[in-house]
């Protein structure tokens, strides 16, 4: 299909010859008007012929002056005294005229002659009343003189013809020529341009009908045909709908070569990266009748290539083997089915060059380059090759730091990391300057610059290292700003930051309160920003958060020996009112068990970090030997001690009815038939830094926890709990943890220690693999009791699947046991198991799978292992 676009230019010069060839400018004299009128216009009779001369100008006409010699004449003698003034200027025309002003009325008599024509002159008369009427009036004048002038004609009409799915008036709103306007040739050519730019036509022809009024403009249209059909042919590694989802023309699209071209690129880019290089993509078409096409994508897949060797050059000291690891990009192996081994994606090798250049400026090679890989595709595999150029190694020399030092220069120096490096490290001098102006900016010094400067030695091949430190103005925050919070309070915001309003500025307390915003789990984002105050010393403090629902409806279940199926579920907000208060209401149904509980907290009682609580609950519980109905309540207090660091006490009452006690229950349990009473007193202490709650990447987590009962009541015990968990930063962005934890009770004289105070173990909380509660010790008739000692120990490698998303995976080991009253902790007897699993923080809250494999059953056992799950939702 041609696009005929240089006839239709043709067409219009043969249509309109004049424009084939260049016309020298008409010369114009304008003589100055008489003014007749009753008050003083004498302005006018230069004011006119200017007006009407920048019009001529305009359209192309030259303006001329009469010789210097010649006066111009304040009443004109006659027409041959006028043509005579022409010819003496060279002018091909001549015009003059008189303003009649009577009133509020005037009237334009203007007359133009041709200099070397004996023709009577042209006569032009315009009316008006009012001064703002004259403008227009002189306008309408100088386009019936420039018509005149340059034989041009109007344009009555201006036409579409041959459209079928365009509208015509879709065209006309890219067609600049309009009826009324004066015809322009210049203006035709444009359009048709406009119109080939929709990209909707194949050809466009203008034509034009003379009439007696002016003339007809006709734009001719030929539609480009639409696509009927897109297909394939030769795709082998992508489905035809995998290809389709890539393009961006559709059925029913208008044909667009330099669409289909484009096209095609996208095509080829889906197969070169999954290492298709050499694929080869062309187009058919098919026309059919109704000005439709069928169009075929025919694809040259060619042979998968893959990287069969990365070759350097050039790399002296570092073997290839060393510079391979260092590198995501790899070559071909054994394993490519299942790994990306071998795939060459471009943008991972360009990253691999900065990993190698920054890998050889952090071994002391300063100077070292590292060349942009020539990548050749061969026959059947890629070869990559990497030029170096090492350079010479430094060695660090002096290190020393100079300027505004607001400690003594022994104590900046312990901060300095690269005084210990043999060679130079250009990553550890950039973490070198980072500890030096956190130091700084914990004192207030927000803008403190520290600025290396490296001294090389190229004889001794020695690098000397000065850090010049410009402290600057010693700021303080003049104003904290917090926007974004539509449901949260300012002051639950506040509260949590450690920097205030006029105190000086610290970056250590700033990012600490970030890791307490963070931590309140309010916000999707929290974004800081710092501007400067009204003086050079202050700084205005902005805090723009994204909040995020903190409502949620959680459910999980599972399934064990004891409860069979159960589900658990419960519906929280832990910003009630956006005051930071946490109000849950739970509930666990089971084939054992009911359980109900409620309860609140005020995390800032009184606007001091006090945390308060209430709760109560109702459990109805089946064992084997006994039901247990229990209701019972208690408050809790809470107090921040240190950083990270919290104590709490809280008061538990509980009055519980036994029943249905079995006949061959053992006698601790038949003790406790009928209503028991517990009133006990808890105290603990935790250690919690962790920088989030669900998924953290660093922390730590420890607790310890004594409760005492035997207030009164029937229910009399001991008992110490305490736990140990550390996230430690790995590489990749993984995390590992190490988790422990035990505990042990003892009965006090007099009192009763029920079986359901005891420990067990088992679950997801817990040892993997291994029913709830499914850890036990047995009596001495061989009956499920709990313990009086365990210790329990998880280990977890935390990786992440799909960053973005905040999906991660989880490799664990765990390992525990529960011992009875007189046996000591004997870690020979500990169960084991390991397993994976998947975490997401999802859309609709945290969600945990993970499947346990017991490492070590028992023959009772039947299962080795079992899926467990955690679901939530948010709103």
């Amino acid at each position: 299909m041609k696009i005929r676009y240089f006839p239709f230019l043709m067409a219009l010069i043969l249509t309109f010859p004049s424009l084939a060839y260049s016309i020298e400018k008409v010369r114009v004299l304008i003589l100055p008007f008489e003014i007749f009128a009753t008050q003083d216009r004498s302005q006018l009779r230069t004011e006119i012929p200017d007006v009407i001369g920048s019009h001529l100008e305009a359209a192309g006409a030259q303006i001329v002056s009469l010789p210097g010699e010649i006066s111009v004449p304040d009443h004109i003698e006659g027409v041959e005294h006028i043509r005579k003034l022409g010819v003496l200027s060279t002018a091909d025309h001549v015009i003059w005229g008189s303003l009649t002003w009577i009133g509020r009325n005037f009237s334009l008599d203007v007359r133009m002659l041709e200099s070397i024509s004996e023709k009577a002159p042209e006569i032009f008369y315009q009316e008006g009343e009012g001064p703002a009427d004259l403008s227009l009036k002189l306008q309408e004048l100088a386009r019936e003189i420039g018509i005149s002038i340059f034989r041009q004609e109007r344009v009555v009409d201006v036409v579409v013809e041959g459209n079928r799915r365009i509208e015509a008036d879709a065209i006309k709103r890219r067609i600049a020529t309009r009826p009324g306007e004066i015809f322009s040739a210049r203006t035709v050519s444009q359009d048709l341009k406009n119109i080939f730019g929709m990209g909707f036509f194949d050809d466009v022809r203008v034509e034009a009908e003379d009439k007696p009024d002016g003339k007809v403009i006709i734009f001719k249209v030929t539609e480009k045909p639409n696509i009927r059909v897109i297909s394939f042919k030769g795709n082998r590694v992508f489905k035809d709908d995998e290809i389709r989802e890539n393009l961006d023309i559709r059925t029913g699209s208008i044909f667009n070569l330099f669409h289909i071209t484009r096209n095609i690129e996208r095509i080829e880019t889906i197969y070169k990266e999954k290492n298709y290089h050499n694929v080869k993509v062309d187009f058919e078409i098919d026309e059919l009748e109704h000005n439709q096409v069928d169009l075929t994508f025919i694809i040259d897949e060619g042979d998968k290539m893959m990287i069969r060797s990365i070759v350097f050059e050039g790399n002296d000291t570092f073997s290839d083997r060393r510079l391979k690891r260092l590198m995501k990009t790899s070559e071909k192996s054994f394993f490519s089915w299942l790994t990306s081994a071998g795939d060459l994606k471009k943008e991972d090798l360009n990253q691999d060059v900065a990993r190698l250049q920054a890998f050889y400026q952090n071994n002391g090679f300063i100077q070292a380059r590292v060349g942009e890989p020539l990548i050749e595709y061969l026959d059947d595999h890629i070869s990559v090759t990497i030029k170096i150029d090492e350079g010479p190694q430094f060695t660090v020399g002096t290190v020393d730091v100079k300027g505004d030092l607001i400690l003594s220069r022994e104590e900046l120096m312990e901060k300095i990391q690269i005084s210990e490096q043999e060679y130079y490290n250009r990553e550890v001098v950039r973490n070198d300057v980072m500890a030096l102006t956190d130091m700084y900016s914990d004192e207030g010094y927000a803008f403190a610059d520290v600025a290396p400067i490296i001294d090389r030695n190229e004889e001794a091949l020695t690098v000397d290292i000065t850090y010049m430190i410009d402290k600057g103005a010693q700021v303080h925050f003049e104003k904290i700003i917090i926007t974004g919070n539509t449901r949260t309070r300012d002051k639950v915001i506040r509260r949590e930051l450690m920097v205030y309003e006029q105190d000086a500025y610290s970056g250590r307390l700033l990012k600490r309160s970030m890791r307490n915003l963070f931590r309140l789990d309010y916000f999707e984002d929290i974004r800081v920003d710092t501007q400067e105050g009204s003086t050079q010393d202050s700084m205005v403090l902005s805090i723009d958060v994204d909040e995020k629902p903190t409502g949620a409806f959680s459910f999980g279940g599972g399934y064990s020996s004891i409860e069979n199926a159960f589900v658990m579920g419960s519906i929280s907000q832990r910003n009630l009112f956006g005051r930071g208060q946490i109000l849950e209401l739970r509930g666990t149904l089971g084939g054992a068990s009911t359980r109900y509980s409620l309860s609140f907290t005020e995390p800032w009682l009184f606007d001091i970090p006090l945390s308060a609580g209430i709760d109560l609950y109702d459990w109805k519980r089946d064992y084997d030997e006994y039901d247990k109905d229990a209701r019972g309540g208690g408050v809790r207090f809470s107090y921040p001690v240190f950083d990270f660091t919290r104590v709490s006490i809280a008061y538990k009452y509980e009055r519980a009815k036994i029943r249905n006690i079995a006949d061959d229950a053992s006698r601790t349990i038949k003790e406790l038939a009928g209503t028991n009473i517990e009133s006990s007193l808890m105290s603990s202490i935790r250690y919690d830094s962790r920088d989030r709650l669900f998924n953290p990447t660093q922390g730590q987590n420890h607790a310890l926890t004594v409760e005492y009962s035997g207030i009164g009541g029937d229910i009399g015990f001991v008992k110490y709990t305490g736990e140990l968990g550390v996230y430690i930063p790995l590489f990749w962005d993984t995390v590992g943890l190490i988790r422990t934890e035990g505990g042990y009770i003892t009965e006090l004289s007099g009192k009763l220690l029920p079986d359901y105070e005891k420990f067990y173990l088992g679950g997801i909380h817990s040892i993997r693999g291994f029913d709830w509660r499914d850890i036990f010790v047995p009596d001495e008739e061989g009956l499920k009791t709990g313990g009086h000692k365990y210790v329990q120990l998880n280990l977890e490698y935390i990786f992440p699947l799909v960053k973005k998303a905040g999906l991660m995976g989880v490799i664990f080991y765990d390992t525990g046991n529960v011992y009875g009253k007189d046996e000591s902790i004997d870690l020979g007897r500990l169960r084991k198991s390991t397993g994976a699993g998947f975490r997401w923080y999802s859309p609709v809250g945290p969600i945990r799978i993970e499947y346990g494999y017991i490492l070590d059953p028992t023959d009772r056992e039947e299962k080795r292992g079992q899926w467990e799950f955690s679901m939530g939702a948010a709103f």
